[in-house]
């Protein structure tokens, strides 16, 4: 997600050097620290120019230089330009089914700190979920002592990202919840709703197991199924941001009803419970008593193999689809899907491959885990925020 550098002869002075001390910024933030000869031949600039926008960034406190730590080579080593976290903090929110989790991020990607809380009962209706994150947030700023610029908040459900409004998050049973507008109105800072599954995209994209990846297709499988795109570098983001309801493609016309009014769709053969009847265990099984189970199973291969071979079909057969729809080179797996033994996940990856005819002339899908575990949507959301700071940091 680095620009290049504008180089158009009808930009004015001031304009270059605002966009080139944007993009410096967004490398170091997602790169992490730099050497000016590292940033310099990175966005093709002299060393004065970045002299001179590391200077500028270093006098306003949002960058610092070091020496780092001794090495074994000879000579006097290199500055490390650093970003300073708390030169930009964001609010970053993950409002899942059974839980929500926030956390102030700063500069670079730091997490600041976080709290969580479960949902039960009323606690997941959207005035309540609103109110606390509002409070948690004043508590969590005030422990800290910053005050966040921007939000990014992920939900799991149909969002237009122009305003954050919320037009269906069918597993949350909400509908129609202005909730960009709600938040903004009390935060009074730009707040940017949008699709779990999408943030969980970026976050894998920028700072996960898809650095590098151009073409990136993320499946998040939770209570529900969703989808994020990182089409040729950026985000897919569809018309109004209405994209990424993969669990809702259809794949067993004859299957059980969703949530979402139809019947078949494919969260309904690989989301949590899905998962549970594979193994066995009752449809409201405990989080932690599914996880142990799978990593129990990851013990026995072919166990393994056998237990969750329905299960595995129907997730080949949605990746099949997906895959031969976007043609990604990288499918990755994330939340519960992280936890499915390797045996499974190998075996899932070897058929996609074998029966899809675009992974076979792309050279063949590869198929992973998400490498960032339970914070990836709550850095997507974080990400997605700054987005909106960086220009103006």
């Amino acid at each position: 997600m680095i620009k290049p550098v504008s180089s158009s002869p009808v930009a004015r002075p001031d304009e270059v050097r605002r966009h080139n001390r944007t993009t410096l910024l967004r490398l170091l933030h997602v790169g992490g620290p730099s050497t000016r000869a590292t940033l310099a031949a990175e966005l093709g600039l002299n060393r004065s120019t970045i002299k001179t926008l590391v200077d500028g960034l270093a006098e306003a406190g949002v960058v610092e230089e070091k020496v780092p730590r001794p090495g074994r080579g000879a000579g006097r080593p290199s500055l490390l330009v650093l970003p300073q976290p708390h030169a930009a903090v964001v609010l970053a929110v993950d409002l899942q089914v059974e839980h929500v989790a926030i956390a102030l991020v700063g500069l670079g990607g730091q997490i600041l700190g976080r709290n969580s809380w479960n949902l039960r009962g009323r606690m997941g209706q959207p005035e309540e979920v609103i109110t606390h994150v509002i409070e948690s947030t004043a508590i969590l700023a005030g422990d800290l002592d910053v005050s966040p610029v921007a939000a990014g908040v992920s939900v799991p459900g149909v969002v237009r990202r122009a305003d954050g409004y919320v037009h269906e998050a069918p597993n949350l049973r909400w509908t129609d919840v202005a909730l960009g507008e709600r938040l903004g109105g009390v935060l009074q800072i730009p707040i940017l709703v949008g699709n779990d599954a999408e943030f969980g995209a970026v976050a894998e994209h920028l700072r996960g197991a898809a650095r590098g990846a151009s073409d990136v297709v993320y499946i998040s499988a939770d209570v529900g199924v969703g989808g994020g795109v990182i089409a040729e570098g950026s985000a897919l983001r569809g018309g109004s941001g209405y994209v990424g309801e993969i669990g809702h493609m259809v794949i067993r016309p004859d299957g059980r009803p969703c949530y979402c009014g139809s019947s078949g769709c494919w969260e309904t053969e690989v989301g949590e419970a899905a998962l549970c009847r594979a193994l066995g265990l009752a449809e409201d099984t405990p989080r932690g008593a599914i996880l142990f189970e799978l990593r129990e199973l990851g013990r026995h291969p072919e166990a393994a193999l056998t237990r969750l071979e329905e299960f595995a079909e129907w997730l080949t057969l949605g990746l099949i689809n997906v895959v031969n729809l976007l043609g990604p080179q990288l499918v990755v797996l994330g939340d519960l899907l992280t936890v499915l033994p390797e045996a499974v996940l190998q075996r899932v990856g070897t058929e996609v491959r074998r029966r899809s005819l675009v992974s076979r002339a792309v050279g063949g899908t590869r198929i992973v885990s998400s490498a960032l575990g339970g914070d990836g949507k709550l850095l997507g959301a974080a990400e997605v925020a700054f987005e909106v700071v960086l220009d103006s940091v």
